[in-house]
């Protein structure tokens, strides 16, 4: 019986004198591309520990599919040649610019020197062209030398890995919006205006109307938008009536005048409007400009004046300039005086907000 055998023979890697520690190698967003992206072109931040004290002239960055000592092939779309040296700082060991590069190396050099042990290098390649193929590990060889040419006498070696990762890319879509409600009352729910909060628009007056005295009302309206040019409320609707009795709007701006049929409004906090009750509220938030715009209009933006037209836009998103905002609250402030001939009856008047944005 005849027997025979087949020895394979190992060559095993070159023995350094020391393995490299501490290692690691993040990937660092580019100008336009984030430091994992395939085929990105990014910055690769190099930070590891040289354990022997010696001479350090050169260091050899190697980028391979592999981590063991064998051929070298470069990544798949990888690319150094257009790389440059970025920075060092932080390192204990520095002076060292670019010598040269290939696809799949770079060679950082300086004036040979001797280094202490366990010397602390943190070196940046800046503009690398990652590899091309998504979620993919790729290694670098780092490579200490005595000389300057990053092939003269290897001092210590380490291998780091890294990868590239797909990019999520997330799409989202703000539609063109507008938030209005109107009601006697809107609240704010941590600080912002509700309209989930507006309580019924069935709203009375104070008190009985009469020839001696002012009856007043309120009611409150909330509006946004993100349109580019902004908002516009206006109110419409006939004034308080009874049948064929009416009580006349004030058309034209005025101060309140007792002992006279009108009916008017107004957007402000008014002083003297009723005696000793003031009446209404500053818009809430108040207006800055920027992401608040909404502000009372001419006509009814003064304090202690009213006014009534069917149609006027009483508030806009125009503080400054006309533009979208966040959501305000505006109080409108009601009057009605009477003279001593105003016929008796229930006066009801129905008004309508429409509020109009415009993109």
């Amino acid at each position: 019986m005849v027997f025979s055998a087949v020895i394979f023979a190992y060559e095993a890697p070159t023995a350094y004198a020391a393995q490299i520690t501490d290692r690691s190698l993040q990937l660092v967003a580019g100008a336009t591309d984030g430091g994992s992206k395939p085929g990105g072109v990014v910055n690769h931040a190099f930070t590891f520990t040289l354990p022997t004290a010696g001479t350090v002239g050169s260091i050899k960055f190697e980028y391979c599919t592999v981590a063991v000592q064998v051929a070298c092939v470069a990544p798949t779309g990888m690319s150094a040649t257009a790389a440059t040296f970025g920075n060092e700082t932080g390192s204990t060991v520095t002076g060292f610019s670019k010598l040269s590069s290939t696809a799949n190396s770079f060679i950082a050099t300086r004036a040979a020197a001797a280094t202490g042990a366990n010397a602390v290098v943190k070196i940046q390649l800046n503009s690398v062209t990652n590899p091309s193929t998504t979620n993919y590990t790729f290694f670098v060889r780092i490579t200490s030398y005595t000389g300057t040419d990053g092939a003269t006498g290897a001092v210590d070696t380490g291998t780091v890995a890294a990868s590239t990762a797909t990019q999520i890319v997330l799409t989202g879509v703000m539609p063109e919006t507008l938030i209005f409600c109107t009601g006697g009352t809107v609240s704010k729910t941590a600080g912002v205006p509700d309209c989930a909060t507006a309580t019924s628009g069935a709203i009375s007056f104070n008190q009985l109307f009469s020839p001696t005295d002012t009856a007043t009302a309120t009611s409150q309206m909330a509006a946004s938008t993100n349109a580019g040019s902004g908002y516009a409320i206006t109110v419409n609707g006939a004034t308080l009536t009874s049948g064929s009795n009416t009580i006349p709007a004030m058309t034209t701006a005025a101060t309140r005048t007792r002992g006279k049929s009108e009916f008017g409004m107004n957007l402000k906090a008014n002083t003297t409007a009723t005696s000793p009750v003031a009446i209404g509220a500053e818009v809430d938030l108040p207006p800055n400009g920027t992401d608040l715009r909404g502000q009372a209009q001419t006509g009814y933006n003064t304090v202690d004046t009213f006014k009534y037209n069917s149609g006027d836009i009483v508030a806009a998103s125009n503080f400054n300039v006309a533009g979208p905002t966040n959501a305000q609250i505006f109080t409108s402030s009601y009057i009605v005086d009477v003279a001593g001939n105003q016929m008796a009856g229930t006066y009801v008047a129905t008004l309508t907000y429409i509020c109009t944005p415009t993109y």
